[in-house]
């Protein structure tokens, strides 16, 4: 796995089987409290025995449901044994690929480091994630936001839904992150950015303008 930054680690990308363009990923975080896995991607040779070199996983936290249809929760459950844990909202869609381990309906902090923040709108039950490395603030944005060809961009589906996306998007606004993490990125540019309040404030505030407007990205 590569290092992201200290403490924190990249699975091999794979391309999302609906659009080759992108690449998933999933990222270990490497914690006293316990290791988790955000997000779901098919395990590349000899990862689980990575993982397993910087301590396993005590659980895997899903942004949305679509990670378990596409992501290869299955088989990163099979490698890894740690339960799946996901918003309630999506839970049904998430069982129909793999066990849910347990579920979440509000926001919520984890040992002092690790909080859940619930941001409906791609799908009932996305959720973004804020790591606090001690290095960095790293905020996991699922699909809700992802970069494509490096740009900061929404994904809004037909199954969306638009009024609550923009909220959830201006509450990320108000969030003090600097590394956004997102699980989808365009393949061969770089999957995550470094950033500041000012910037991360600009780029969602031009996501949220787009969506407003009826885009969809």
């Amino acid at each position: 796995m590569d290092t992201v930054i200290p403490g924190l680690y990249a699975s091999a990308p794979e391309a999302l089987p609906f659009a080759r363009s992108l690449e998933v990923r999933a990222f270990l975080l490497r914690r006293d409290a316990g290791n988790l896995l955000v997000y779901s991607a098919p395990p590349a040779a000899g990862e689980a025995a990575a993982v397993e070199q910087l301590g396993g996983v005590t659980r895997q936290y899903l942004n949305h449901w679509h990670e378990a249809a596409f992501g290869g929760a299955e088989q990163v459950a099979a490698a890894l044994g740690a339960p799946v844990f996901s918003h309630a909202d999506d839970r049904d869609r998430v069982a129909e690929t793999v066990a849910v381990g347990g579920t979440f309906a509000e926001g919520a902090v984890l040992d002092g480091d690790f909080e859940l923040i619930p941001t409906p709108g791609h799908t009932p039950g996305a959720t973004a994630y804020l790591w606090d490395s001690g290095s960095r603030r790293v905020l996991f944005t699922g699909d809700s936001v992802y970069l494509e060809d490096g740009e900061w961009v929404g994904a809004v589906l037909e199954s969306s839904d638009r009024a609550a996306y923009v909220e959830s998007l201006e509450l990320l606004r108000e969030l003090d992150f600097d590394v956004l993490l997102p699980w989808a990125a365009t393949a061969g540019r770089p999957f995550h950015a470094v950033t500041s309040r000012a910037d991360a404030g600009r780029r969602l505030g031009e996501i949220v303008a787009r969506v407003r407007r009826g885009e969809n990205r």
